[in-house]
């Protein structure tokens, strides 16, 4: 990672002929915000003097106590390559401070960084993440709007002329490559018109970061290409879904903490015991890492997206797996997670759950070889196996009980991310859809 001075930014931006710089933040729901300032006003940016209006961010403050500080992390500066026209435009990611100089429990950064901080109580000194997320890539229309119309027929790992989406997807690697992304894998997915681009692991909050600069830079190279870009879990019925599968590893001491050259399968204690957490809790957290009502319709059965708790290390039919690599890249890889996840909050219900498992030196359950797949309801109660909330609404309902990742949210998030998912639940509860039309207009 990139250490930046203040006297380094400023040297940047003169040389990069920087003209304006966002000031980058991310909201409850997963949405990037921003506060565009010219270059002129950058001293007063890295100050931390720079105010916003927090009432009218989903989630954040009452009108009565609107005023917020933007503070830059200088390590996020990135200048925009594709903004050279006119003069660059260039990034710093902030945390959001209220006016009493204590960081606001509302952000999602700042909120990840406070279960950082009950990791390393444990004695552990990183959580790193690799993350993978899945996009589908759509064509426009005349008016610039996006259609249902895909760009390819393509499928797993094609090459062109099926994969039309080929020159896009090299277009946006080159892209992230050029504003310091180490790309490890490009690839076209299952589905038609549906990619994956990896990205090496980081620490959790640069990660993050990189998981909400990637979709911009997604988004907006797309268009370039007269495509719409969607990290939405399932656009299409028929076909998969998009997920986000976050390998996850603790560390300490730059040694990797779920690694033990002696264990079953290689695998620590501490491992064994963050796998129970991440099974114990996964009911509760899937509000969280599938927060909207389109993503339980990814996760169903037959489209390779997990639906039920388990964990192996042989298949993919699991909740958890763990991929065949040891030594440092030894990880448990948790396949449930979708792209619409805000990634702050994602990864801090997701440590919260390993790290209970750790702290209560809980047993991991035996792990699950068949295709779960093909096993019947009695076989799944058996083998201990419970299935993932069905709806949004299931998943808040498992949500409010489980205090143990209430607290990963806070009181603050917690309450405005039920709040606002609660109202989306209920317009899609309350909404006719096509289908009830077509089922139900003439037959009654």
């Amino acid at each position: 990672m990139s250490r930046y001075t203040r006297e380094d930014i400023k040297k940047l931006a003169n040389e990069e002929n920087v003209k304006f710089i966002r000031l980058q933040f991310t909201d409850i729901l997963g949405t990037i915000k921003n506060v565009e300032i010219p270059v002129s006003q950058l001293d007063k940016a890295l100050d931390n003097k720079m105010m916003f209006d927090g009432s009218s961010i989903e989630g954040f403050v009452r009108i009565e106590e609107s005023d917020m500080y933007l503070c830059p992390d200088l390590d996020t500066w990135v200048v925009f390559p594709w903004t050279a026209e006119k003069g660059k435009v260039a990034r710093l990611i902030c945390d959001i401070f209220n006016p009493d100089g204590t960081p606001f429990a509302g952000d999602p950064r700042n909120n990840l960084k406070r279960i950082l901080a009950e990791m390393e109580e444990l004695g552990f000194t990183d959580f790193n993440l690799g993350p993978e997320p899945e996009f589908f890539l759509f064509k426009l229309d005349e008016k610039g709007e996006p259609t249902l119309e895909l760009n390819d027929n393509g499928g797993y790992f094609d090459l062109a002329p099926t994969d039309l989406g080929e020159n896009c997807r090299r277009d946006i690697v080159l892209e992230l490559e050029e504003m310091g992304f180490e790309i490890e894998a490009s690839h076209h997915e299952v589905a038609p018109g549906q990619h994956e681009i990896d990205f090496k692991y980081a620490s959790a909050i640069r990660a993050c970061d990189d998981i909400q600069t990637f979709k911009l830079v997604v988004k907006t190279i797309a268009r370039k290409h007269g495509l719409h870009a969607t990290f939405m879990p399932k656009p299409l019925f028929g076909v998969n879904g998009s997920g986000m599968h976050c390998n996850l590893s603790l560390f300490r001491n730059g040694e990797n903490a779920f690694y033990d050259t002696s264990g079953e399968l290689q695998l620590s204690e501490t491992a064994y015991q963050f796998i129970a957490g991440i099974i114990k809790h996964a009911t509760s957290f899937t509000a969280v890492t599938n927060p909207t009502v389109n993503s339980y319709k990814r996760l169903v059965p037959g489209y390779e997206a997990p639906c039920y708790v388990a964990w192996s290390a042989q298949n993919r039919s699991p909740l958890i797996r763990i991929p065949a690599s040891r030594g440092l890249s030894t990880r448990v890889e948790v396949r449930s997670v979708d792209p619409a996840a805000n990634p702050y909050l994602a990864m801090a219900v997701l440590l919260k759950a390993g790290l209970d498992g750790i702290k209560n030196n809980l047993t991991a359950p035996t792990p699950v070889d068949r295709n779960i797949y093909v096993m019947n309801k009695a076989e799944r109660v058996e083998a201990g196996i419970v299935d993932l909330p069905a709806t949004l609404h299931q998943a808040l309902e498992t949500l409010k009980t489980n205090e143990v990742i209430t607290s990963a949210l806070g009181e603050h998030i917690l309450e405005h991310f039920i709040e606002a998912k609660e109202i989306e639940w209920d317009m899609f509860r309350t909404q006719v859809h096509p289908w009830e039309r077509e089922q139900y207009m003439q037959a009654y």
